[in-house]
Parts: structure tokens; C-alpha cells; sequence
């Protein structure tokens, strides 16, 4: 039989812990009857998946809640497991997987940007002037569209509600640290002013499913000619197949194959565990940029600065960052971020100051969008990601008091170089 679940349980992302769940195809699904539940369908390529979905309807009587066409074919239902088992005989059916719940991770010139060097970068951040050539996809809670800091030219709704703008406020900050404008107010981001589609996949508890996640990763691959690159600060459990979900039946996986494969650069938040990223996906993916957090209180190298919103020590790898073994397939795709005390923009056209591996993960996307606009970042997804790495590693070989300290058996990565770009 090819139906089996996905994962086993839900890792939280963000300091603070979030509840509840759901999703519809245009806004949240009402609660489904007892005995009824979730699932993703992954069809073969070329099948048709608006055909497949009217057919499940018909036949199963299941209710379709997203269908599928860019990252990869297939629909997601809420139906009997009698239904999904039926479906899975289907000749058409690559697999279903279960769906389960999704959550997020949680003008000054923040001391983030400073630390990677953003007041050196081409726009320098800070510098009251300059904006970024780059669209950005914001895959989250959605973006606060009103908040005059952020430039909001799009969207897509996946989730509750009826737009795509932020109910929760994640979304809103991560947005901030990628492209706050640089305006001499609020703040600054790493690529000031680039150009934000927020793509809703997570409700104002900050909180979803794969199947919502999915829904967003395919509208972005559908428009992979504008957008090039997009931040996930979000996750749960699973692992890296070494096959694009092929193996384990993965479609989350399968789906950022296929957008990555489109052109589409995702960077992703390592978790909030402490723990080896192995187990946390989507940052265990291979196709990647896993982002583990380092501790920053003042914007500057060498250490010895005083904590500010909560205990950790400056220059260090965050103590609630996950990691990936030193040697590892994982180490291979990793890279550190500023993600302690970080000041970006929120819901309601204000500024809030948080920390988790959420926060790091947009500082690289900035980099990569800086990078790209630059003209040093060309080519494939892969080439991207090798690219920052390597530029990375070799910002600490020439500078070694750029790095930072508190490695030792967990690999963090090296921090981000922002100024190269």
C-alpha cells in the first residue's frame, strides 16, 4: 500500500508557543466530521490534478481544500483513511501522505544587519537612501500591507482569512529584516526596499498545515519567473530521503524539489530545539539554505557584550539554535544569522524585537536577494546556495574575528557575509 504518514509530530520554531490549526482553499476549512482527516495527493507527472480532484470528489466524496500544478501535481482532501487508501490504488497516485500541522519559528540600523555587515553591502543599510531590484517571497503568516516600512506589491491567501496580510505578526517581522526601506525611519533591512509578496500559509495563531505550505510553494514556482528567492521560517518534523520525497513519501519535500528545480532559492529556519537539524524539516533538505542562529547583542565581532532581551552570550551560537553534525550532508547547506533580540517591523505598522531561529533565516534571504541584485549571485538554486557558503567561509579565512565562537562538536555554519554583495 503506498499511503503511510508523513510525520510524526510538530516542532515549534518560535521562543513562544503557538496552538490550533487548519486550512481551506480560500481561507480556513471548517472543522471536518469525526472520523474524517487530512491528506495530500502526489500524482504522476502529466497527470491532470484538477481532473483527479473533481474525480476524488465524485468517487470518495472527499472535499478537495488546495489543488497543486507547479511545484508538483496533486491536490490535498479532508476524507476517511478508507478514502485515502482508496486513492492510493490509483493508478494516477505517485502516494499520499497524512497532512500534518506547521508552525512558525519565531530606524536604527538593527544590530543584526550591522553584524553581517549590511552598512558595507552595495545599497549600505542605514545610509537613509537606495532600494533593492529583487522580488521576495515571505512563505508565513502573511505581510501587514499597510506598514509604510515594507514595500507589499503581492500576495497569495492560503490560509485564513480573506487576504494575505498578517493576522499574527511573524510574517510581518520577518519581512522587515529581509527589506525594511531605508528611509531614516524604523528600520533597515538587509535589501531595503525590495519588492514583498506575502504568501500566507500560517493563521493568526501562526500555526497551519504542509498541505497550506504546499498550496504557497506551488503559487510561488507559478511565478518563479519574478520571484527568486523565498524565506520559510517555519517547520515540523521529518528528514531528508536523499530523493526529493520520492522515497518516504514526502510531498512537502517533493514540492520545494520542484520549485528550486524552477529557479526559486528557498532559505529556511534550522528550529528552535537545540537539536541536530536532521530531524526538522523543511531545513533538513538538501536543496536548502538552513539557517542556524548566533547570539548578537551589540552588532559587532570579538565578544563581551551585555545580553539585552534574554540570557545568551554575545557572539555565540544561540543556546536555543539547532545544528548540524560537523562532516554531515546537512553541514553542507548550513549557515549562521543574528537571531537573538532582533528589532524588525510588525502587524500594525510597528516594531517588535524577538528571537529564534526565525529571525536569522531572513538575514541570509536578504543576503541572497542583495547578492542576486548585485550581479555576484547567478544560475541555478544551487549555484546560489554554494555561492553564499563558500563567500561565507571565505570572509572568515581572510577575517577570522568575523566569526564567531561556541562551535565545537554542533556545526552552526559560517556567519552570513552580507557586505561582499
Amino acid at each position: 500500500m503506498r499511503f503511510r504518514g508523513l510525520f510524526l509530530s510538530v516542532a515549534v520554531l518560535v521562543l513562544a508557543m503557538f496552538s490550533a490549526i487548519g486550512t481551506g482553499s480560500s481561507g480556513e476549512a471548517a472543522p471536518g466530521p469525526a472520523g474524517q482527516e487530512q491528506y495530500v495527493v502526489v500524482l504522476v507527472a502529466g497527470a491532470d490534478s484538477h481532473g483527479a480532484a473533481r474525480a476524488a470528489e465524485r468517487a470518495q466524496g472527499v472535499q478537495v481544500l488546495f489543488e497543486y500544478e507547479h511545484a508538483l501535481k496533486g491536490f490535498a482532501f479532508r476524507g476517511s483513511s478508507q478514502a485515502a487508501q482508496a486513492l492510493a490504488r490509483d493508478p494516477q497516485v505517485q502516494f499520499v501522505s497524512e497532512d500534518r500541522e506547521v508552525h512558525t519559528t519565531d530606524q536604527s540600523l538593527p544590530t543584526g544587519v550591522q553584524r553581517i555587515g549590511g552598512a558595507s553591502s552595495s545599497t549600505a543599510s542605514g545610509n537613509g537612501s537606495g532600494a533593492v531590484n529583487v522580488n521576495v517571497a515571505i512563505i508565513d503568516t502573511g505581510i501587514d500591507v499597510a506598514h509604510p516600512d515594507l514595500n507589499v506589491v503581492g500576495g497569495k491567501n492560503c490560509s485564513t482569512g480573506k487576504s494575505y496580510s498578517d493576522g499574527n505578526g511573524h510574517g510581518t517581522h520577518v519581512a522587515g529584516t529581509v527589506a525594511a526601506r531605508d528611509d531614516s525611519t524604523g528600520v533597515v533591512g538587509v535589501a531595503p526596499g525590495a519588492r514583498l509578496y506575502a504568501v500566507r500559509v500560517l493563521n493568526n495563531a501562526g500555526s497551519g498545515t504542509w498541505s497550506s505550505v504546499i498550496c504557497g510553494i506551488d503559487w510561488v514556482t507559478q511565478n518563479a519567473a519574478t520571484i527568486k528567492v523565498a524565506n520559510m521560517s517555519l517547520g515540523g518534523s521529518g528528514a531528508d530521503d536523499g530523493n526529493c520525497g520520492n522515497t518516504n513519501r514526502d510531498a512537502l519535500h517533493k514540492a520545494i524539489c520542484g520549485s528550486t528545480a524552477a529557479g526559486v532559492t528557498y532559505v529556511v529556519a534550522a528550529g528552535n530545539d537545540g537539536k541536530d537539524l536532521k530531524g526538522f524539516v523543511p531545513a533538513a533538505y538538501d536543496e536548502t539554505i538552513t539557517v542556524t542562529a548566533i547570539a548578537d547583542f551589540n552588532g559587532a565581532s570579538g565578544g563581551g557584550a551585555a545580553s539585552t532581551c534574554r540570557s545568551d552570550v554575545d557572539d555565540t551560537a544561540a543556546d536555543f539554535s539547532n545544528w548540524a553534525t560537523p562532516g554531515s550532508a546537512d553541514a553542507a547547506h548550513t549557515i549562521a544569522a543574528p537571531g537573538v533580540c532582533i528589532r524588525s517591523t510588525w502587524k500594525g505598522g510597528g516594531y517588535s524585537t524577538i528571537s529564534g531561529t526565525s529571525m536569522a533565516s531572513p538575514h541570509v534571504t536578504g543576503t541572497v536577494a542583495l547578492c542576486i541584485s548585485s550581479g555576484a549571485c547567478t544560475g541555478s538554486a544551487a549555484n546560489i546556495r554554494s555561492k553564499l557558503l563558500t563567500d561565507a567561509a571565505n570572509r572568515v579565512t581572510a577575517v577570522p574575528s568575523y566569526g564567531f565562537t561556541g562551535v565545537g562538536d554542533r556545526y552552526y555554519g559560517n556567519l552570513v557575509y552580507t557586505g561582499g554583495y
